[in-house]
């Protein structure tokens, strides 16, 4: 195995983690569902029926909002959504592609809260569409549809569970559309299918091969199945030496050097990846925070509806989005654009030494975060990004928490650590081991974005106590 050979091994693998992690995680949901989500085929509507919890196995994921999720696929031809009347209450549906691109967004801060129609049309679609419903083009075949709606806690769920009923997804005349396109609850329509009806492409099923090629046979496969932009595909040739390119599989007799590279490949990847995300990625750190205001603005190519299209807001270097890439989808799979919500993280407290539940710590807003709708602190553990069970059955606090108390000064402290302290009203329950919290900003106001509004530290506490 040689060193160049192993470097490309190691390139590909970043390029390439965002895509089948992302496809491999579509999977999962269709098939398996996540926590109160339904397992649902593709062009069905599947929606959480409650906040998520420690059930919900998705890196990163939020407890502000309820969930609705579409996997979609337009290869059939166009599908017509319909969003509800939300009266003003915050909610975003947000369209990825199948590489983790954002490249649309409906909600109260892209297109209002009235009731209104869109259609979602397939690649290089040139036919237009109904008069006065927005066209929404998707850069690949198969997509993500992530809606978020904003809940106030238990009171609240039922006037959310409205509203998801009044979302729909259905196929438009003369077209495919999906198996069970009709369906808008979470059910699996008629045909009880997962998108293998006639003219839709889903998810490729790769070559059998041994298992530790098996990321870079999805990585082929994937890769064919939905091409990137134009100017990526230059960048892709680099990996013919590996066989990402081959149109059938080389892997289920791979020669030994090659195997062996893409191994150690894979490994270094993995481990670049997360050094990368520890040290705060390419984001600036303030006061512990890696601001990743900008994390997923590596979409340099297909920004439609809703996103905002301008240098500010772009990677202006194409490799280096690839690594960007790969740390938003690690870190943060479907994350927004900082401008619709932004997601501050840290590892560390004030001395810069790793958050860990044996520890007792504080954070105090002399001025809480300027937003437009509302903000909030989620605990996450490590190395999985998940949410962790505990005994007030918290595993977020903000704006909207109930019951909290302002100091005499009118700032707000919360308290972090494992164990309960004796005023629990500002307490954010910490795993007992390491963690990882992510300050959620929705809909940041401009001293948030241009770094008027910093946030401030996590500080010692002291050691943990029990009572």
């Amino acid at each position: 195995m040689t060193d160049d050979l192993l470097e490309l091994a190691t390139d590909a693998y970043i390029y390439g983690f965002p895509l089948v992690y992302n496809l491999m995680e579509v999977e999962r949901i269709s098939n398996q569902g996540m926590g109160t989500i339904d397992p649902a085929p593709f062009n069905v509507l599947s929606h959480a029926s409650d906040l998520a919890g420690p059930a919900d196995r998705f890196v990163s994921i939020n407890n502000d909002t309820i969930y609705s999720f579409a996997q979609v696929d337009v290869s059939g031809g166009p599908l017509l959504l319909h969003v509800p009347d939300t009266s003003g209450r915050y909610y975003v549906l947000q369209f990825i592609d199948a590489w983790t691109n954002n490249f649309a967004y409906v909600g109260r801060r892209a297109t209002g809260t009235a009731a209104a129609s869109f259609l979602l049309v397939p690649p290089g679609w040139r036919a237009g569409g109904p008069a006065g419903v927005p066209v929404i083009e998707f850069p690949t075949a198969v997509g993500s549809i992530v809606g978020r709606w904003a809940c106030d806690g238990p009171a609240d769920l039922a006037k959310v569970r409205t509203l998801q009923s009044r979302l729909t997804l259905e196929a438009t005349a003369g077209t495919t559309g999906g198996a069970g396109a009709t369906g808008s609850t979470g059910t699996t329509g008629s045909t009880g299918t997962t998108g293998a009806a006639a003219g839709l492409v889903g998810i490729p099923a790769p070559t059998a091969v041994p298992i530790e090629l098996g990321f870079f046979e999805r990585m082929r496969a994937w890769m064919r199945a939905f091409p990137p932009a134009g100017p990526d595909l230059a960048y892709q040739r680099r990996f013919a030496p590996l066989g990402l390119l081959d149109e059938t599989s080389p892997y289920a007799d791979a020669p030994p050097e090659l195997a062996k590279a893409l191994t150690a490949g894979q490994h270094a990847g993995k481990q670049r990846i997360e050094d990368r995300l520890r040290k705060g990625g390419p984001a600036p750190v303030v006061n512990g925070w890696a601001i990743t205001f900008h994390m997923f603005d590596y979409n340099l190519d297909h920004l439609g509806l809703g996103t905002i299209d301008t240098p500010e807001w772009k990677i202006d270097d194409r490799e280096a989005g690839y690594l960007a890439r790969a740390l938003a989808a690690r870190a943060g799979l479907w994350g927004n654009h900082g401008y619709e919500a932004a997601y501050p993280m840290t590892y560390t407290d004030s001395d810069g030494d790793q958050l860990d539940g044996h520890g007792r710590y504080t954070i105090r807003f002399d001025q809480e975060p300027p937003v437009d709708a509302f903000w909030s602190i989620t605990m996450y553990d490590l190395p999985g990004f998940h949410l962790v069970a505990n005994r007030a059955n918290r595993y977020s606090i903000g704006d909207r928490t109930p019951g909290l108390q302002r100091d005499s000064d009118g700032s707000l402290t919360i308290v972090i650590q494992h164990d309960p302290p004796a005023d629990t009203r500002n307490w954010l329950p910490a795993p007992a081991g390491p963690f990882r919290p992510i300050l959620r900003l929705y809909q940041p106001r401009a001293a948030v974005l241009d770094g008027t509004y910093q946030l401030p530290a996590i500080t010692k506490a002291g050691p943990r106590q029990t009572i």
